[in-house]
């Protein structure tokens, strides 16, 4: 990757690392080992380690479940940053800072465990097509099955909208697709570049420095796609101008899956409550900064929705509890009937790391050079 493309990738996480920083979280969520370990929670160290889980494909064993995955605590190594976990793991980079308060994302330091919050609510519509949840920034993919067959799910960090170019929401549909694209810069885009001093070309051809990667889903949607990027570290993030885009190889797999007519649904839910095994959990994320919903208006549509499927409500108790876990939300699916804040720890699958490094890792001292040219770009917008 050229020095610049790395510039921009770091350039756009740094931003969203400031602006998650003001998040709350867990009292010793993700503290040191002996720390957080309760009474309950055998060490980190002493637990056996396994190979990683699928961390993109899932089988639903019954159409009532709706929480897939597991939660896996990963040891750092030498070199690794939230950035390389996220990848490896299936997870975006967001997913990493919400999970892990308290850890330095490019420096986490060696033999540190991290929490990967690798279980998922599946979103609260028909299980079919694509549902994009811009809240969680998560795309779930059900494929259509034959009769007698389980339901397979396939699920993929994705980078959405910023800030004032928000990805629209409703229902829509693939409309086409195409291969190695030729990205036509919308004038919008281009003014906003040249604003700060970063021109761009009104039409980039296929290739390295193409945005839109390899891959393109068009939607239903004027202006709107789901696609690759050729700056992978953005995943995860809120970084784009509206369009949804996944890793590379993500969305390589994806697109020979998906056909044109595909139904997409796009929703807007950070909180979940979902259940498997008999076991009723809640996933809270951080509502999105231009959320115009409030969240006690959320959490009671969940609540009523949670009645009205189940047919018994959630007692006043109970209910409390949840309006506390979405005060500080992690993105970890938590037992609700627990009350340990290491309940996600303790029953957490300890790992290994198969984190591959990689040869093009920017130095401490050029992400130092990208803080320099963040301030300039704030000082010239």
């Amino acid at each position: 990757m050229p020095k610049h493309s790395q510039i921009v990738s770091r350039t756009l996480i740094l931003i969203a690392v400031l602006a998650t920083a003001g998040c709350e979280i867990f009292d010793g969520f993700i503290a040191e080992t002996n720390k957080r370990a309760g009474p309950n929670v055998v060490p980190y160290q002493d637990r056996p380690r396994y190979d990683p889980i699928d961390g993109n494909t899932f089988t639903l064993t019954s159409d009532e479940q709706s929480v897939i995955g597991e939660p896996q605590i990963v040891f750092v190594g030498p070199g690794d940053t939230f950035s390389d976990l996220a990848r490896t793991y299936g997870l975006g980079y967001d997913d990493l800072l919400d999970a892990n308060p308290g850890i330095d994302p490019w420096l986490p330091g060696e033999g540190t465990p991290v929490l990967l919050p690798t279980q998922y609510v599946l979103p609260d519509a028909p299980k079919r097509g694509v549902i994009l949840n811009i809240a969680t920034k998560r795309l779930f993919y059900f494929p259509k099955r034959k009769d007698g067959e389980l339901q397979q799910v396939l699920t993929y960090p994705i980078g959405i909208g910023r800030v004032g170019w928000e990805t629209p929401l409703g229902e829509t549909t693939v409309i086409s697709k195409a291969m190695n694209p030729t990205w036509w810069v919308p004038a919008s885009v281009r003014r906003e570049h040249a604003e700060i001093g970063d021109p761009l070309a009104s039409v980039v051809p296929p290739g390295p420095d193409n945005p839109l990667g390899t891959r393109v889903l068009k939607l239903d949607l004027p202006g709107y796609l789901i696609h690759g990027t050729n700056k992978p570290a953005g995943v995860g993030m809120r970084v784009s101008h509206g369009c949804v885009r996944l890793y590379p190889e993500n969305i390589e797999f994806l697109y020979d899956l998906v056909e044109v007519g595909e139904v997409v649904t796009i929703l807007n839910e950070p909180y979940q409550m979902g259940s498997r095994d008999g076991v009723l959990y809640f996933e809270a994320h951080p509502p999105l900064e231009d959320d115009t919903r409030l969240p006690e208006e959320r959490l009671q549509s969940l609540f009523h929705a949670h009645s009205k499927k189940g047919g018994v409500a959630l007692n006043d108790h109970l209910q409390q509890h949840v309006v506390s876990l979405a005060k500080t939300p992690t993105g970890a699916p938590v037992s609700i009937v627990e009350y340990d804040a290491n309940e996600v720890m303790a029953r957490a699958r300890v790992v290994h790391n198969v984190v591959v490094p990689n040869p093009n890792e920017p130095t401490l001292s050029e992400v130092q050079e990208m803080m320099q040219e963040i301030e300039a770009e704030d000082e010239a917008l």
